[in-house]
C-alpha cells in the first residue's frame, strides 16, 4: 500500500530551463551556446549537484575556459539563477495539495546543489512537504542506489510504500532497483494521475478539456 508520495524537482515541481536562464543575461547567440555548454554541460555542474565543488571553485573553473567578459555571466549563472523567477508546473501544487489532505508524506528526493534552501519555498506547494534529500547534502546523485536508500533511512520509509515521480526514467529504474515504484512525469499531469490511481492512489482524474481535476467517481486500478 502505498503511503508516501516523493517528486524530483526539475520538470516536476518548476521547470529548470538553461537556455531561459542564458537568455535572460542579454547574451549573443554564440555567447549563449558557449555558456550552455561550459555552465550546464560540463563535470562542474555534476560535482555541485554531488556537493564535491564549491560554487566559487566551479566559477573559477569555468571562468578559465571562457573570454573575460562572460564571466559575470558564468558567476551569474552558478551563484544566482534561481534569484530570478522560478516557472511553477502546472498543476503540480494542486496535485500535492490533494495528496497531502489524503494523508499521504510527501517527500522530496532531487538533484540539487545546496542552494537549495534558498529557493525551495519560492516553489508553490514547497509547504506541504515532509522532509527533503537534496543529493549534495550527502554526496550522492541520483540514479545512485545509496540515495534512495539514505530517503528511506533518514526519514524511516519503506520503500515498497513509497511512489516516486521523477522526468529521467534512469532515476525512476533506480527507484525500482530499491523496490520503490514511480512513474516519469513528461509533463502530462493526466496521465500522471492515471499512473497514480493505477498505484492505489486514490487522486481526482483531469478533466480533459479544463485541464484541472474533475469531481469523478474513484476507480482504484
Amino acid at each position: 500500500m502505498i503511503r508516501n508520495i516523493v517528486f524530483d524537482m526539475g520538470h516536476v515541481l518548476v521547470y529548470f530551463s538553461p537556455k531561459t536562464f542564458i537568455e535572460r543575461l542579454g547574451v549573443s547567440e554564440e555567447d549563449g551556446r558557449r555558456l550552455l555548454r561550459e555552465v550546464f554541460k560540463d563535470r562542474e555542474w555534476v560535482q555541485l549537484d554531488r556537493g564535491t565543488l564549491s560554487e566559487e571553485d566551479a566559477v573559477r573553473a569555468i571562468c578559465g575556459r571562457l573570454p573575460g567578459h562572460l564571466h559575470e555571466a558564468v558567476r551569474e549563472l552558478v551563484c544566482g539563477w534561481w534569484k530570478r523567477p522560478l516557472l511553477p508546473v502546472e498543476g503540480m501544487a494542486e496535485l500535492l495539495g490533494e495528496l497531502k489532505g489524503l494523508g499521504y508524506g510527501i517527500y522530496l528526493l532531487s538533484n540539487a546543489n545546496r542552494q537549495l534552501p534558498q529557493y525551495f519555498e519560492r516553489i508553490p506547494g514547497a509547504g506541504y512537504f515532509d522532509g527533503r534529500i537534496v543529493s549534495a547534502d550527502w554526496l550522492l546523485l541520483k540514479p545512485q542506489r545509496e540515495i534512495y536508500e539514505k530517503l528511506y533511512e533518514v526519514y524511516d520509509l519503506k520503500p515498497e510504500e513509497c511512489f516516486f515521480i521523477d522526468d529521467q526514467p534512469a532515476n525512476i529504474e533506480g527507484a525500482w532497483c530499491t523496490g520503490m515504484d514511480g512513474a516519469v512525469f513528461d509533463g502530462d499531469m493526466a496521465r500522471l494521475r492515471r499512473q497514480l490511481r493505477s498505484a492505489g492512489v486514490p487522486v481526482r482524474e483531469t478533466d480533459a478539456k479544463q485541464g484541472q481535476p474533475g469531481a469523478v467517481n474513484i476507480r482504484q486500478g
